[in-house]
C-alpha cells in the first residue's frame, strides 16, 4: 500500500554540493601546480562526494510526486512539492498527479438488441494512489487507455440505443442521460481501482447508429413519430366532433336523425385529420337536398 515520505529539506545538501564542487576544481589547480598526489586525491575524492550528493537532490513540482524504491523494494512516495534531499541510492520514479482528460475513439458495438451503433466516451481521471500506479500494473496509462474502451464497449452491449424496439427497457442509451453516465462512471472506477487510478467524470460525447443502418434508423423513428401525432390529431378530432354534436344537440340549433350525424361526422373528420386545408361548399337547398 501507499506510504507517504516527508525527506529533508535539500537546500543544505545543495550548499554541500557547491562547497565540494568548489573544493575539488581548488584543489585541482593548487595540485597541479604543486605536483602534490595527495591534493590531487583530494580533488579527485571531492568531485566524487559532489557527484554522489548531487544524485541525491530532488526536485518535485507542483502536483507531482516521486516514487522511491531502493533495491527492488518500495520505501515511499513523496507528494510534496520543493527541493528534497534523499538517499541518492535510491531510484525514483516521476508519476503526477495532475488530472488528465482521455478522448476515447469512436467505437462501432451492438447495442443490447444486436443494432450496429457508434459510441465514444470522454474520461477526466487522475492519479489517487502512486503505489498501485507504480506497481500493480505495467504502465498505468496503457492502463487507463485499455480498460476506458472495455467499460464502454460494455456499457453498449448492456443496454438498447432507444426503446423502439424495447419498450419497456428502463434506461436506453438514448435517453439515459446523467443516468447512463453515472454507469459509466461507477464501471470505471471498479476497473481502474487496481491501478490507482481517481475517476472525476465520464461522459458520453458521441451516439449513433452505425452508417450502415442509420437511414433505416430514420425512416422508423420517422413512422414512429408520425403515428404518434396522427393519434394525437384523431383523439383531437374526436373530441371536437363529440363536443360539435352535444353543442348543437343542447342547444336545439337543429336536428339530426342518426344517417346526417353519420355524415357530419365523416365531414368534420375529414377536415380536422386531413393535411390540407378543406375547400368548403356552399348548400343553397334544403337538407336533404
Amino acid at each position: 500500500m501507499e506510504k507517504i515520505l516527508k525527506p529533508m529539506s535539500g537546500y543544505l545538501a545543495l550548499v554541500i554540493c557547491l562547497a565540494l564542487f568548489v573544493s575539488g576544481i581548488y584543489t585541482m589547480i593548487v595540485g597541479s601546480g604543486n605536483e602534490s598526489v595527495f591534493v590531487i586525491v583530494l580533488s579527485v575524492l571531492c568531485f566524487v562526494a559532489f557527484a554522489f550528493f548531487i544524485k541525491g537532490l530532488m526536485i518535485i513540482q507542483p502536483n507531482h510526486s516521486r516514487v522511491l524504491n531502493f533495491f527492488g523494494k518500495y520505501v515511499g512516495s513523496v507528494k510534496e512539492n520543493g527541493l528534497f534531499f534523499i538517499n541518492p541510492l535510491f531510484s525514483t520514479q516521476k508519476i503526477s498527479l495532475r488530472s488528465e482528460n482521455l478522448q476515447g475513439q469512436t467505437l462501432k458495438v451492438n447495442d443490447k438488441m444486436g443494432n450496429p451503433i457508434e459510441i465514444a466516451a470522454v474520461l477526466v481521471w487522475k492519479v489517487g494512489d502512486t503505489y498501485k500506479a507504480a506497481y500493480e500494473v505495467e504502465n498505468y496509462l496503457s492502463y487507463v487507455k485499455m480498460q476506458s474502451e472495455a467499460a464502454v464497449r460494455h456499457l453498449a452491449v448492456s443496454f438498447p440505443y432507444d426503446n423502439l424496439e424495447d419498450e419497456e427497457a428502463d434506461i436506453t442509451l438514448r435517453d439515459g442521460g446523467d443516468q447512463v453516465n453515472k454507469i459509466l462512471e461507477t464501471e470505471l472506477l471498479e476497473r481502474l481501482s487496481p491501478a490507482g487510478i481517481v475517476v472525476q467524470e465520464a461522459r458520453i460525447t458521441h451516439l449513433a447508429y452505425a452508417s450502415e443502418i442509420a437511414g433505416a434508423m430514420l425512416q422508423r423513428q420517422q413512422a414512429t413519430a408520425i403515428v404518434a401525432a396522427r393519434t394525437k390529431i384523431v383523439e383531437g378530432a374526436v373530441g371536437m366532433v363529440d363536443m360539435a354534436l352535444k353543442k348543437l344537440s343542447a342547444e336545439n340549433i337543429v336536428e339530426l336523425d342518426d344517417e346526417r350525424k353519420a355524415a357530419m361526422v365523416s365531414n368534420l373528420m375529414v377536415v380536422l385529420c386531413g393535411e390540407k386545408a378543406a375547400t368548403p361548399i356552399l348548400n343553397a337547398g334544403t337538407l336533404y337536398n
